[in-house]
């Protein structure tokens, strides 16, 4: 089933795309939830005509995004959690803290792009990786330190 994307799908594509999807993964997941449409030769044509406006669009969104991954390259973050004798830390430090924690420092970002495989639970210094686009990357140093 081709479709064209009208949002970004992690996996298949960008909005705008032209993709090749399942027929089943199209039917039940994608146009239901609106994140795609049936590539008709009507569709096709009219994607035709604003191809240039996304190209354009598109290129401005990466500038900017790019301009908040200078920003925030080298932020530091400290949490301050209660932890055992050896370091292991009795909660943990996950996506949404560390969201809320550069939400207080002025960085507005989606819980998506925080890239960590499982919560921190273990103190000490982690670099961790910010996916705000698939081309545009930044790292933040979260510290974790035992509290009493």
């Amino acid at each position: 089933m081709k479709v064209i994307l009208r949002s970004n799908v992690a996996k298949v594509g960008r909005a705008g795309d032209v993709k090749d999807v399942s027929d089943g993964f199209g039917r039940n997941f994608l146009l239901p939830k609106k994140l795609a449409t049936p590539a008709t030769p009507a569709a096709l044509a009219q994607w035709e005509k604003g191809k240039e406006k996304r190209v354009q669009l598109q290129a401005q969104l990466v500038a900017k995004t790019k301009e908040l991954a200078e920003k925030i390259n080298g932020v530091s973050l400290s949490f301050s959690r209660p932890a055992g004798a050896e370091g292991k830390l009795f909660g943990s430090v996950g996506k949404s803290d560390i969201v809320k924690s550069l939400k207080t420092c002025g960085f507005e970002i989606d819980k998506q792009t925080v890239v960590l495989e499982s919560a921190i639970k273990k103190v000490g210094e982690h670099e961790i990786e910010l996916q705000l686009l698939p081309e545009v990357k930044a790292s933040i140093k979260v510290t974790v330190t035992p509290r009493e």
